[in-house]
């Protein structure tokens, strides 16, 4: 409970800064700021007779680490330090002024004072609404001197420096494994306890990080407050639009040290190690079948629950995955924001376009351990290792026939339904698979894009190129 007299708190005569607001101000500043403090604080300890006969009173604020704040008193020859603790009941985490607890105590009560004027979101903190602002207002006060990078917050800046330098001086004492930023050890220390303290209040889902909980909520409120500039497009977090961002300009800052290949963000290139590492850490409790991403396990445990939270607004269709979302979502809108530099086609998802590109590079980088066949898309891989084992996981609710895929399976229900999704825009035509619809397409644009090796010869549909290269070998299967 905070300190008070009358209708006065401490919190009323309380200015605290965060590390990157103290880091702007100069030393008068500074000075001033602690005299300051100092006389409220001896006031308030007068009040409450914890200093009824003091000569010297000290306020100690923003030491090295800025971390416990203490109050030490001296009278005469005798000194004793005081420090005004306040408790957390729910972590019994320690406080050493009652401002700090209060704001602790937000992250359990839900509690959000502090409302943005633009937009009406609410924080717990006022240095997160300014933060926040600068977000509408587009400010960045903080610049990289090294790469003039400009950030809306010093804590941003100082984190980003340390890409610069490579200093990582936030240490895990169980796994000794380092971090540039503490937010980030602390993160990775909760992995270690199991502690996820911020839940959802509408589905009780709990994270081990405030903005994990954040970028949750807006699932359900549907907000996407970032905003690309060049194309509209908004996110609802903003790592996802420095991804999109990077569509536009090609930048592919991340680049494999084994094959030398680039991407656009960390994940996908941690993801493309694992492919020659063979490493596949996360594992279905169910079926113990392992998966070299934490999202392929997470839409892997949906085929057993049946869980499909993410809605079409146009159409009601629901989806496991977020993305298989927003590639059904371009069928409407006809997006196709992935163009191939060599021959200018098009592509609405950006891993068709990828595999596009394979065909004139002639890249096949995954590999069957049993035939070693190649493949140019690891969907094909894994369809192909299922010849070997015989596996059909995917089953037709309502005949029951089993297949290798899930596209397979979409097809096959679809004989069921008799939808048909995909639609010519040239003539109107539809088609129940959307390979069906690429290759009809051929017949509009005249393209033919399998090619002979050995004449030169083109067609529209790998089925025909198959046929002809018989010719050249004298193969008869049938």
């Amino acid at each position: 409970m905070a300190v008070s007299w009358g209708s006065v708190t401490y919190e009323d005569v309380t200015v605290i800064f965060t590390q990157a607001e103290w880091a702007l101000l100069n030393p008068s500043e500074k000075k001033l700021y602690r005299d300051v403090m100092c006389e409220n604080l001896r006031n308030f300890l007068s009040i409450e007779k914890i200093q009824e006969h003091s000569t010297k009173g000290q306020h100690i604020l923003h030491g090295n680490k800025q971390s416990n704040t203490t109050v030490k008193i001296s009278e005469g020859k005798d000194s004793h330090n005081a420090t005004l603790s306040q408790e957390c009941e729910v972590y019994n985490k320690l406080f050493t002024y009652p401002i700090h607890l209060q704001k602790h105590e937000r992250i359990h009560s839900g509690e959000k004072p502090y409302e943005c004027k633009l937009c009406i979101k609410t924080f717990c903190c006022s240095s997160h609404l300014w933060a926040h602002e600068r977000t509408h207002s587009g400010e960045k006060p903080y610049e990289c001197k090294q790469c003039i990078k400009t950030f809306s917050q010093a804590d941003h800046l100082w984190a980003h420096e340390r890409t610069h330098s490579g200093e990582k001086p936030y240490e895990c004492k169980l796994c000794i494994k380092t971090f540039s930023h503490s937010s980030s050890l602390r993160a990775h220390e909760r992995i270690h306890s199991g502690e996820k303290p911020y839940e959802c209040k509408l589905c009780s889902k709990t994270f081990r990080q405030s903005k994990g909980l954040q970028q949750h909520e807006r699932i359900h409120s549907g907000e996407k407050p970032y905003e690309c500039k060049q194309c509209s497009k908004t996110f609802s977090c903003s790592s996802n639009l420095k991804r999109h961002e990077r569509i536009h300009s090609g930048e592919k800052p991340y680049e494999c040290i084994q094959c030398s290949r680039t991407f656009s963000c960390s994940s996908s290139l941690r993801a493309h190690g694992r492919i020659h590492s063979g490493e596949k850490p996360y594992e279905c409790k169910q079926c113990s079948k392992t998966f070299s991403c934490t999202s392929h396990l997470r839409s892997h445990e949906r085929l057993h629950s049946g869980e499909k939270p993410y809605e079409c607004k146009q159409c009601s269709k629901t989806f496991r995955q977020s993305g298989t979302l927003k590639q059904h979502e371009r069928i409407h809108s006809g997006d196709k924001p992935y163009e191939c530099k060599q021959c200018r086609k098009r592509f609405s998802v950006s891993s068709s376009f990828r595999v596009h590109e394979r065909i004139h590079s002639g890249e096949k980088p995954y590999e069957c351990k049993q035939c070693s066949k190649t493949f140019r898309q690891s969907g094909t891989l894994q369809q192909h290792e299922r010849i070997h084992s015989g596996e059909k996981p995917y089953e037709c609710k309502q005949c029951s026939e089993t297949f290798s895929s899930s596209s397979s399976l979409r097809s096959h229900e679809r004989i069921h339904s008799g939808e048909k999704p995909y639609e010519c825009k040239q003539c109107g035509k539809a088609f129940s698979c959307s390979s069906n619809l690429q290759s009809h397409e051929r017949i509009h644009s005249g393209e033919k894009p399998y090619e002979c090796k050995q004449c030169r010869k083109t067609f529209t549909y790998s089925s025909s190129l198959q046929r002809h290269v018989r010719i050249h070998s004298g193969e008869k299967p049938y």
